[in-house]
C-alpha cells in the first residue's frame, strides 16, 4: 500500500485571508456571546443582587448588549484593521438612494408575510418554554421597553456580523454562491441550541436575507425584518404566557 504525502503550503494570500478571517471571526464572536450569555456565574450575579423580576430583565438586557458588542463592535474593529480594503459602508452600513424603495418594499412585504406566521407560532406551548426570554412574572413599562431595545441592539450586531462581515468579503473573493452557502450554513448552525424548528427555518430565511442584502447593498432589510420577527415573537409570547403578565403601572 502506497502512502502519498502532500507538502503543505502554510503561506496565505491576501485573498485567502479575506475569506478566512470573517469565517473565524464569526465563530469566535458568536462563541464569546453564547458562553457569556449562558454563564451561570454571570446570571447568579444578577439574581443575587436584584429581586427575580428585575434580575431577569437586567440579565437578558445585559446578554443582548454583550451580543451587540461581541458580534457587532468587535468584528468591525478587527476587520477595519486587518481588511482595510473594506469600509463600514462596504459591509452594508449605509443608505443607498437608488435601492431605498427596493429595501422599503421588501421590508413591508416580508413583515406582512412573517408577522402572522410568527405570531401563530409564538402561541404554541413549545415556544412559550423559551419566550419571552425575560421571565419576569410581572412586566412593567421599563421591562417592556428594555426588552424591545435589547432585541434591537442584539440583532443589529447579529445581522452586521452575518450579513456584513461574513458575507461581503467572502463574496468578493469566492463568489456569490460560495459566500451564501457558507453564510447560511453558519447562520443555521447558530440556531441549533434553539431547537430543530428554528435551525431549519434559518436556512431559507438566511438564504433570502443574503440575496436581499447583496441586491440592496445594505443590511437594513435583514436587520429590520429580523427585529420585526423578534418583537412579534416576544410580545405574542408575553400576551399568551400563562405565568407572565404585563402591568403598565407596576413598579
Amino acid at each position: 500500500m502506497e502512502i502519498y504525502f502532500r507538502t503543505l503550503d502554510f503561506n496565505i494570500s491576501k485573498y485567502q485571508f479575506a475569506v478566512a478571517l470573517p469565517i473565524i471571526l464569526s465563530l469566535i464572536c458568536f462563541v464569546i456571546y453564547w458562553f457569556v450569555a449562558q454563564s451561570s456565574k454571570i446570571k447568579a450575579l444578577f439574581y443575587n443582587t436584584f429581586d427575580f423580576d428585575k434580575a431577569s430583565s437586567k440579565h437578558i438586557f445585559f446578554t443582548k448588549m454583550v451580543g451587540f458588542f461581541a458580534m457587532g463592535v468587535l468584528p468591525a474593529a478587527v476587520c477595519l484593521v486587518y481588511l482595510p480594503k473594506f469600509s463600514l459602508a462596504d459591509y452594508g452600513l449605509r443608505i443607498i438612494p437608488e435601492t431605498t424603495l427596493f429595501s422599503t418594499l421588501w421590508i413591508i412585504g416580508l413583515s406582512v408575510l412573517l408577522i402572522p406566521l410568527v405570531a401563530f407560532s409564538a402561541k404554541k406551548p413549545k415556544n412559550l418554554l423559551n419566550y419571552p426570554q425575560v421571565r419576569a412574572k410581572v412586566w412593567n413599562k421599563k421591562i417592556f421597553y428594555l426588552n424591545l431595545i435589547g432585541w434591537a441592539f442584539y440583532l443589529f450586531g447579529y445581522e452586521f456580523l452575518f450579513r456584513g462581515i461574513l458575507l461581503i468579503p467572502v463574496m468578493d473573493v469566492a463568489g456569490l454562491w460560495v459566500a451564501v452557502a457558507i453564510n447560511v450554513a453558519i447562520y443555521s448552525a447558530t440556531h441549533i441550541p434553539k431547537g430543530l424548528d428554528e435551525t431549519i427555518g434559518a436556512i431559507p430565511l438566511g438564504f433570502v436575507l443574503c440575496l436581499l442584502t447583496l441586491a440592496s447593498g445594505t443590511i437594513w432589510i435583514a436587520f429590520i425584518v429580523h427585529v420585526v420577527m423578534a418583537w412579534t415573537n416576544s410580545l405574542t409570547a408575553l400576551k399568551h404566557h400563562p405565568e407572565i403578565q404585563y402591568q403598565k403601572n407596576a413598579k
